[in-house]
């Protein structure tokens, strides 16, 4: 049966919870995927993303699609033993802020002590298999969730002599309204019967996502998050009934909040 390797991976903009940088295209070596999904990728205004960066380092092909203006600020040498601050610790370490252009700014205007990066914030699926096709689902958005679009990444690709599609995403939180996005996505991806893959942050527990995904099961059962000590799943790999599941694990690397998923798959 012809193999292949998905990873899916939220980058909390390449930074940890203070703002420090850490080496993403040499985590994404490490998952050594075919198909690698990427969430909370950054591009600066005027300069070279995260997911281009790692495409072009790796001999990757990307598409890519924004979901939100963003900013990074950097507030001097603040750091600590834990990932970041502890909550409400203090406004001014929150490094990574995701919103619409003006509210960016009127937080600019409060952090005059930090130096600021404007950018964007978004989704990525990149592949080393030849790609037969790659598309953008638009999911549109959600009064409370501060990324004002969703989007989800459909891509089909050569496996051997096969084709599966495989189909990237970031959602918003349970709490703000994701089933709505789900169901809008649901709609758009392929029959069971057919090879695919569907992979990303999707907020929210496995047992209830897979009611909703007849004919879909789960390719991997690990923690994701929170990194430091993940007691929950809130990435995942799911395939159709046309996949078989070879291998599934998280990978500790990295300095996100999230840990990224790496299943090795096999078309049935």
């Amino acid at each position: 049966m012809p193999g292949f390797v998905v990873a899916t991976f939220n980058l909390h903009a390449g930074i940890d919870g203070w703002g420090t940088p850490f080496d993403v295209v040499a985590c994404c070596a490490q998952l050594d995927a075919d198909v690698l999904v990427l969430q909370e990728t950054w591009t600066p205004e005027g300069g070279e993303g995260l997911a281009s960066l790692v495409a072009t380092s790796l001999g990757y092909e990307v598409h890519e699609a924004p979901l939100s203006e963003a900013m990074l600020l950097e507030a001097g040498t603040a750091t600590g033993e834990r990932w970041g601050p502890r909550k409400g610790d203090r406004l001014r370490a929150r490094p990574l802020w995701v919103a619409d252009a003006d509210d960016l700014r009127r937080v600019r205007r409060r952090r005059s002590d930090a130096e600021a990066r404007f950018g964007s914030w978004g989704i990525a699926l990149l592949s080393r298999l030849p790609l037969k096709r790659a598309e953008t689902i638009r999911l549109g958005g959600l009064r409370r969730d501060s990324a004002k679009r969703r989007a989800a990444l459909l891509a089909e690709v050569e496996v051997d002599t096969s084709c599966v599609t495989v189909v990237g995403t970031h959602l918003a939180h349970f709490t703000q309204g994701s089933p709505i996005l789900f169901e809008r996505l649901r709609r758009e991806l392929p029959a069971p019967d057919q090879p695919a893959v569907l992979a990303g942050d999707m907020n929210f527990w496995g047992p209830p996502l897979s009611l909703a995904l007849p004919g879909w099961r789960r390719a991997v059962r690990a923690h994701t998050y929170p990194s430091w000590r993940a007691h929950s799943q809130i990435d995942h790999i799911f395939v159709t009934r046309a996949v078989e599941v070879v291998s599934g694990a998280s990978v500790p690397v990295g300095k996100s909040d999230h840990l990224p998923l790496r299943a090795r798959l096999a078309v049935a």
